[in-house]
């Protein structure tokens, strides 16, 4: 009867090891993307500078209340 080899399979912390460093760099950093208008950018980075402090200040307390209720309700929810 043969043996059964006694190595096990990588985990996933060990998988990212095997990964080719041009694959990743190339998934991570898209060169060129030259098709965004820089004024679009500017305007969208300035309203989200804002947006959840505009967010909040627009917000009833009560409203927030319900809200993080909800998120807290989220966060501990069982995985189903």
């Amino acid at each position: 009867m043969p043996k059964r080899s006694s190595k096990k399979p990588p985990g996933a912390d060990q998988t990212g090891a095997f990964v080719p460093p041009a694959t990743v760099q190339a998934a991570e950093s898209p060169s060129g993307d030259t098709t965004k208008d820089p004024a679009a950018v500017a305007l969208g980075r300035k309203g989200g500078l804002k947006g959840g402090k505009a967010r909040a200040a627009s917000l009833s307390k009560k409203r927030r209340v319900e809200i993080a209720k909800g998120a807290a309700k989220a966060r501990w929810k069982e995985p189903s």
